[in-house]
């Protein structure tokens, strides 16, 4: 090689690898260290924005697609978080840390995937946590109020959910048929209906005991297994490694104590499902634990434990602004602990995490405790991505429905998301941040004498009810009145990181998730076509032309030519 070429080489090899960014597939966080604006710069400086976009821009160019298979699968459903309730929980977020809050990230939006998924029931344009659950689940639309079975079962049809030609299949059971370890995590009651939507065969997700059943006045003689009996005794609820939640009330005789002094069970059928959990699994040569408090379940030892209960209430558990922290587990908590004991099978885990009190507060129109309850999911979701690599584990993070919270008027920036600071340029009151179209926060009229000394009406004054912070059980304002607030209809996001996690990104319907996630690990109807296309050949680490370019500029510097 001629000393010109030579030179021109090493000086090439050089530059390159002094500017290379070393990225891994999949893997945002490593390499070149993205541009960051520079301290000097400030948000009223051109070069802070375009500094801040170019460095947003060599993320996602640094960012290539895993195409390995799965071994963990964690999905995370935040119920009713809606793309509003993101937002404002981020900039809740935000502000607990004594931040402005628009410009704060909750754990999730860093991840490097982002779809939009269409909600529907079959037989509804705005769906409940059933039918979407089915849905996200197990890869089949189905009707309002019915789970794990198909559309051909209507509410109530107890008949048509024990046909097995109407049955569905969830990816807990495609997990388990695969030999993978499962579990599942709620704030909510385990046998509530997005929990049910990973075990569960009914066609009236209000069935939740045998009692449920009983009081249904629309049904009489039903024939169905209700649906804590279907978690302990039926496949693939008997074979969950992890189940934690609330809804003791479900599992226990209506003659037994509950054990935190919560009144008496709700069965009528004398059958103690929790001892039959423990019972089973003891004469299967397993280890079972079941707890009711936080410090049961700090206190436990993984090691020795082969399946964990944890029912912390006997209805659903209550929400973090108002729970007892000595007696009720953080949603955090109850994912590290779920983690920490699901990683010892060696085939990997599909695990189900629940944010429920999202739903729930909304529907109150507590707005301050619908964005407190997912600021809480977030914790837990860093909790999983700490626990876990990119490499091997797929996590979705997503909701089954939207509601009717919205964010509106023109607050300055740092505005206290949950005040209302703005008046209205037609009647001149205040209006909050945050309101609903729907539900127990709506103020009736108020009358008042007009210019004429004529009777007439006016909107409430919210001066006179001002949000507070401290009453976490503040109503924000609704437009119309409602016992409660209804879901929303709007598209809501997926968010993902890991293995295959590319595939969700565009705009889908709901059903595909669990799909992507099966493809993800080898599991349920995508495993065939989870290996259709080879993975692209590894591309040589720029690291790997040190030595060559060593070498040829030594030669160079030596003079041998």
């Amino acid at each position: 090689m001629g000393s010109e070429a030579t030179l021109l080489l090493c000086l090439f090899l050089v530059a390159d690898l002094d500017t290379a960014t070393y990225a891994q597939p999949g893997n945002s966080r490593v390499g070149k260290v993205p541009l960051k604006p520079s301290h000097y710069l400030t948000e009223n400086d051109n070069q802070y924005w375009l500094d801040s976009a170019l460095a947003a821009m060599q993320q996602k160019l640094d960012t290539d697609p895993i195409r390995g298979t799965a071994k963990n699968v964690i999905m995370f459903l935040g119920d009713g978080m809606s793309v509003p309730t993101v937002t404002a929980a981020r900039i809740y977020a935000g502000q607990l840390a004594k931040k402005k809050g628009e410009s704060s990230s909750l754990a999730w939006e860093r991840f490097p995937y982002l779809g939009l998924a269409k909600t529907y029931c079959v037989d509804k344009q705005v769906a409940d946590s059933a039918c979407t659950a089915t849905a996200y689940l197990n890869g089949v639309k189905n009707n309002y109020a019915t789970i794990g079975v198909n559309a051909k079962v209507k509410r109530k049809d107890c008949a048509g959910s024990k046909d097995a030609a109407n049955r569905t299949a969830s990816i807990l059971k495609w997990a388990q048929d695969a030999g993978k370890a499962t579990g599942v995590i709620t704030t909510t009651r385990v046998t509530h209906a997005s929990p049910a939507g990973t075990y569960a065969h009914t066609s009236e997700r209000d069935w939740e005991s045998d009692f449920d059943i009983a009081n249904d006045t629309e049904v009489k003689g039903v024939d169905c297994h209700d649906i804590a009996k279907q978690l302990i005794l039926d496949d693939p609820g008997r074979n969950i490694k992890v189940i934690m939640g609330g809804g003791r009330r479900k599992f226990l005789p209506n003659t037994v104590r509950d054990p935190e002094g919560q009144g008496l069970g709700q069965r009528l059928d004398n059958q103690n499902l929790i001892r039959m959990w423990e019972q089973d699994k003891s004469e299967r040569g397993s280890k079972p634990q079941f707890v009711f408090n936080r410090q049961q379940l700090l206190d436990l030892n993984i090691l020795e434990t082969d399946y964990l209960l944890g029912l912390f209430e006997a209805s659903h558990m209550r929400y973090h602004l108002e729970a007892d922290p000595t007696t009720e587990p953080t949603l955090a908590e109850m994912t590290e602990a779920a983690v920490k004991l699901l990683k010892k099978e060696k085939n990997g885990f599909f695990l189900f995490v629940e944010g429920g009190l999202i739903d729930k507060a909304h529907h109150e129109n507590w707005a301050q405790m619908a964005l407190d309850e997912a600021h809480e999911m977030s914790k837990a979701v860093e909790t999983a991505v700490r626990l876990t690599q990119e490499s091997d584990t797929l996590i979705v993070v997503t909701a089954d429905h939207a509601h009717t919270m919205s964010m509106s008027g023109y607050p300055a920036r740092g505005n206290d998301i949950l005040a209302a600071t703005e008046k209205s340029d037609v009647d001149n009151k205040l209006y909050a941040t945050l309101s609903y179209a729907n539900g127990m926060g709506y103020r009736e009229a108020v009358l008042v004498k007009d210019a004429d000394g004529k009777d007439a009406c006016t909107r409430f004054d919210l001066a006179n009810d001002l949000p507070d912070r401290t009453n976490v059980e503040y109503r924000y304002p609704a437009l119309a009145p409602r016992d409660q607030e209804t879901h929303g209809g709007d598209d809501v996001a997926v968010y993902a990181r890991g293995p295959w996690a590319h595939l969700l990104t565009g705009v889908f319907e709901q059903n595909l998730i669990p799909l992507v996630m099966g493809r993800s690990a080898d599991l349920g109807p995508g495993r065939d076509s989870a290996r259709g296309a080879a993975a692209p050949a590894a591309a040589l680490h720029p690291a790997a032309l040190l030595p060559l370019a060593g070498i040829l500029c030594m030669r160079f510097l030596l003079g041998d030519s």
